[in-house]
């Protein structure tokens, strides 16, 4: 598998979480909680796969919570997560993302999370010439900077 496929693996599980994007076919399904797993405000968050990390900072509005923390799409791939079980302060993830120029990637996420902090550990599957790829290790953190976003912040 050649390093730059890998490298883009990254941003997937990062999805961060959190970025730029919203899924593919829809909005995702609501929460079920009564409170939002985690506040708005300025978010940074961390992907690590096969020692490649990309972090980035982004301002989620309130009504942008859902997709922020259960939609973990990225920039360049756009994810639904038939899977999704959040409460507790425990969360799984389980869903597919498809790229721009058609790559198909599964994910796996489960992990920890509290109102202004969260850690996921799971990995990706990509599909190469009619076979998926055995799963890849990864990692996100996110942590709140703060309430309130800087001037000129990128919201999500």
């Amino acid at each position: 598998m050649k390093s730059s496929v890998l490298i883009r693996v990254a941003p997937v599980l990062a999805g961060a979480l959190l970025l730029a994007t919203a899924p593919m076919a829809g909005p995702a399904a609501p929460i079920q909680s009564a409170e939002p797993p985690v506040l708005p405000g300025y978010w940074q968050y961390t992907a690590r796969a096969l020692g490649q990390g990309d972090t980035e900072t982004k301002c989620v509005r309130p009504s942008e919570i859902n997709r922020f923390f259960g939609g973990l799409s990225t920039r360049h791939y756009r994810c639904t997560y038939p899977v999704r079980q959040v409460g507790n302060g425990n969360a799984r993830f389980e869903g597919n993302c498809v790229s721009r120029s058609g790559r198909q990637v599964r994910v796996r996420l489960n992990g920890t999370y509290q109102p202004e902090q969260f850690t996921f550990r799971g990995g990706a599957s990509i599909r190469g010439a009619g076979i998926w790829s055995p799963y890849i290790p990864a990692t996100i953190t996110a942590r709140r900077l703060a309430a309130q976003c800087p001037a000129n912040a990128e919201y999500f």
